[in-house]
């Protein structure tokens, strides 16, 4: 049977924006094909799950479709190479008691992983207690900013429409280049709208950028010797903001609070 991207509505504060969910393809014309379609039925690329053939990607999607049979994952991380690339060590340490699972990829964009969850299958069968979601810096110098984020907008209605269970940790994208520029200013509205994707219950949004900076708001080799991956003082700055936000959420799972 045909798929096809439908569009839906996700509340953005007190604005919707138009994200894209893979469904059965119907008879009808696609909205954006009839005369006087809404404007809000534009499809970014971002929101187009698209498949990449590249040999990288293909032996890294086979592991985490493995992965999925190897165990129990009560923390998921997905998304692009900051999260791919923690250091094993660190990743035991700080995680571990969590049976987690690395979903990230070298280059991914939000159209990748949405092709990843979806159609790619990486979600079948598996119920994680918490996904935690850092994507979009790869989308950063061929996109606009409300384009990345109707991409991560639409990750996140996926994740909880097929993981309705799962608490989301919404990760805020990191800041990239040795100072002040574009890129950075175009994140820093990203990040802005989708903080407003948390929704009190079981989205939240944690932002920690600043973390890597400098006072003068520069990004040290230190932190991140490419000025975009993280070194393993990086990743430490990184597991310490996350790690007691995931405990908290998984305490509210436990409990039934929210």
């Amino acid at each position: 049977m045909l798929k096809a991207v439908r569009p839906v509505a996700i509340r953005l504060g007190q604005s919707f924006v138009a994200v894209f969910l893979v469904g059965t393809l119907d008879s009808r014309p696609a909205a954006a094909e009839r005369p006087g379609a809404d404007a809000l039925t534009r499809r970014p690329g971002t929101v187009v799950p698209s498949r990449r053939t590249d040999p990288h990607f293909l032996q890294r999607h086979k592991q985490m479709l493995l992965r999925k049979s190897a165990g129990p994952i009560d923390v998921l991380f997905l998304g692009d190479s900051i999260t791919k690339r923690w250091d094993r060590d660190l990743w035991h340490a700080r995680f571990g008691k969590w049976h987690p699972a690395n979903f990230g990829v070298d280059g991914d964009r939000t159209q990748h992983v949405l092709w990843r969850i979806t159609e790619g299958g990486e979600l079948e069968g598996v119920r994680p207690r918490l996904i935690v979601l850092l994507i979009g810096v790869n989308n950063v110098s061929y996109d606009p900013a409300e384009d990345i984020v109707a991409g991560i907008t639409a990750i996140v209605a996926e994740l909880r429409q097929r993981l309705p269970m799962s608490r989301v940790l919404l990760l805020g994208v990191f800041p990239v280049g040795a100072g002040p520029n574009v890129y950075r200013d175009r994140l820093k509205l990203v990040n802005v709208l989708i903080s407003q994707l948390a929704d009190g219950k079981m989205v939240r949004f944690l932002d920690f950028g600043k973390r890597f900076l400098e006072p003068d708001r520069s990004l040290s080799k230190d932190i991140m010797p490419d000025l975009l991956h993280l070194s393993p003082k990086g990743y430490a700055i990184f597991a310490d903001a996350v790690e007691p936000v995931i405990t908290e959420m998984l305490d509210q799972g436990t409990s039934g609070g929210r």
